[in-house]
């Protein structure tokens, strides 16, 4: 399957570079995936598509402050690491600017309290580097790193929680699941008292689920590994809904990534607890086991991520949800607007 199937103009300006004062001030677009219907609204509009009995599942991972700046100790040139994930103790995979110049033994200073070893060069650019340091780790990365925001947004954020959602648990991720972003704590009770159930996992977001496709060929392409965690509980609760036949939304796309790992390791259906990695690769012929729907943000052409949402509804479907998104004038990206499919 060639990937500028999945390509279309987006004009420059409906990037979103700021998040809004109001999460919930965000537009909604609704798409139904059966018949191609699309609606436009507000965000909270959400509660009248979502029926009592229906299921909701977020991503609680939270955002680590993972943009470091420092200087190579040897020449003390500008030196950026980018916090991918945590292998084991103090190892950790990143990413590196200059990565030229930062080669496997490479040293790279932040502060008197914190400097790292390159160890070795990995697939996809990645480094695996080891940090040495002078008290708590986290305590320091608080203090020196940066959010980790996408390259298209300019701006610094006053506020780091913004880069957050307002469920954000578990620490772990390079990227925000922005899909959550939208929800406030008032509008997820009110969501709850309809009868409409929540539920929650954990997908430390790598920069493998954003990465642009490198390749002609969609199925050529490699995703980038992510730890996952379902737990008993959310397990059960997706189980009960669909015993009911009722409906299983995941909220964005790295929610839909786990519970369809899962879902395929339990043939009979009913999921368990279950944590690992996962490099699932979602594209259009992919037959869902676990999700019914799905709110997610508006995604880069030619990106894994629009292949994900057209594997649900049809890639016709989503290429028209997607003119006419463009058509309104619609946010973009992780600070943009959303799109709940039905």
């Amino acid at each position: 399957m060639n990937v500028n199937l999945y390509d279309f103009e987006l004009p420059e300006e409906l990037i979103a570079q700021t998040p809004l004062l109001d999460r919930t001030a965000s537009r909604l677009l609704t798409l139904n995936k059966e018949t191609g219907e699309v609606t436009h609204h507000h965000f909270p509009h959400i509660i009248d598509v979502l029926e009592p009995g229906d299921t909701l599942i977020l991503n609680d991972t939270r955002v680590l402050p993972a943009r470091l700046f420092g200087t190579k100790e040897d020449t003390g040139a500008k030196a950026e690491v980018l916090l991918l994930k945590n292998v084991e103790g103090d190892q950790w995979e990143a990413l590196v600017k200059p990565g030229k110049k930062l080669r496997a033994g490479s040293v790279i200073v932040f502060s008197d309290e914190l400097k790292a070893v390159i160890n070795e060069v990995g697939e996809m650019g990645a480094r695996t580097l080891t940090f040495e340091y002078n008290g708590i780790f986290q305590e320091i990365l608080d203090r020196l790193g940066e959010m980790p925001l996408p390259p298209y947004i300019k701006e610094t954020l006053d506020d780091r929680e913004r880069y957050q959602t307002v469920y954000a648990k578990h620490e772990g991720s390079a990227a925000a699941p922005t899909a959550g972003l939208h929800f406030t704590d008032e509008l997820l009770d009110q969501i709850r008292d309809k009868g409409v159930n929540i539920g929650f996992i954990t997908l430390h977001v790598g920069l493998g689920t954003f990465r642009p496709m490198s390749v002609d060929v969609v199925e050529d392409h490699v995703m980038h590994e992510e730890y996952y965690s379902l737990s008993q509980e959310t397990a059960e609760l997706i189980n009960q809904t669909k015993e009911r036949g009722n409906k299983v939304f995941a909220v964005g796309t790295t929610s839909c990534r786990t519970l369809e790992t899962v879902g395929s390791k339990f043939e009979d259906g009913m999921l368990q607890e279950s944590s690992g990695w996962t490099s699932i690769f979602i594209y259009p012929g992919y037959s869902f086991k676990v999700i019914d729907g799905m709110l997610t943000n508006f995604h880069l052409p030619k990106s894994t991520l629009v292949m994900l949402v057209s594997a649900l509804a049809g890639r016709e479907h989503i290429m028209h949800a997607y003119e006419e998104a463009i058509k309104e004038k619609y946010r973009f990206f992780s600070f943009g607007d959303a799109m709940l499919i039905y």
